[in-house]
């Protein structure tokens, strides 16, 4: 249950990219919500990413956006607080291994090109991924294999969105309680669990919609810009 707008005392926004501040599924960014995190900037809310893409695209993006140069990467692999200092909390060479072990007892197990990758190995979404994880699980690996709706993610089993999130609120000295969380796939899941009010977007699949306090109509880009102003005419003083 969310916090009523009493108890929600809002500090900050962690926001999706893929498929929550992208419109079409190829990165194209929707230009009106950008106006919004901008405007949460300039009143005095830290706005930041997390996201399944590397922590290097992520900072990037905050610094020509004009928002909170602190990226969460990697589903929470990595934390970038500048283009040099990064926080890996993920095994990429025990992922590696798991990539390995697909390829060798599936088909069509192949590597999406990406920006590099520090802490996580990231697939084309080409294969049973429950067959997958089945695989990883029978060799006692402490990996998984999640899917950001944008590619299949291999990562080691405890680092998440959540854990990258985290580390990155004690840099920032802001509490997990007044950070709004704003998504759309099984990766935002575990955000959704530890923040004070989590929002998924319209076109979410159920399971992410019945993690999340609460769901907007609008889907890629618009969900977005409907999220913060729900936020803004519910939580924010």
């Amino acid at each position: 249950m969310p916090l009523s707008s009493n108890d929600l005392r809002v500090k900050a926004f962690a926001v999706d990219i893929d498929g929550t501040l992208t419109e079409n599924g190829n990165g194209m960014i929707y230009l009106p919500a950008v106006s919004k995190m901008r405007f949460l900037e300039k009143i005095g809310y830290k706005v930041f990413f997390v996201t399944g893409r590397s922590s290097v695209e992520a900072y990037v993006l905050s610094v020509f956006l004009g928002i909170t140069r602190v990226a969460i990467g990697e589903n929470g692999g990595v934390v970038s607080k500048g283009p040099s200092d990064h926080t890996i909390l993920g095994n990429k060479e025990l992922c590696l291994k798991g990539y390995e072990i697909l390829k060798d007892h599936m088909k069509n197990v192949d590597v999406k090109p990406v920006f590099p990758r520090m802490s996580e190995v990231v697939l084309q979404r080409s294969f049973d991924i429950n067959e997958g994880k089945k695989i990883l699980r029978e060799r006692n690996l402490d990996l998984d294999i999640v899917d950001s709706k944008y590619a299949f993610h291999i990562n080691e089993l405890g680092v998440n969105k959540a854990k990258g999130l985290d580390l990155a609120l004690k840099f920032l000295n802001i509490g997990p309680k007044e950070v709004v969380a704003i998504g759309d796939s099984e990766t935002d899941i575990p955000v959704f669990g530890i923040c004070g009010l989590s929002i998924a977007l319209g076109h979410s699949d159920d399971t992410v919609k019945k993690h999340a306090d609460h769901v907007v109509n609008g889907k890629e880009g618009i969900g977005l810009c409907d999220a913060i102003d729900y936020v803004s005419l519910n939580y924010l003083r």
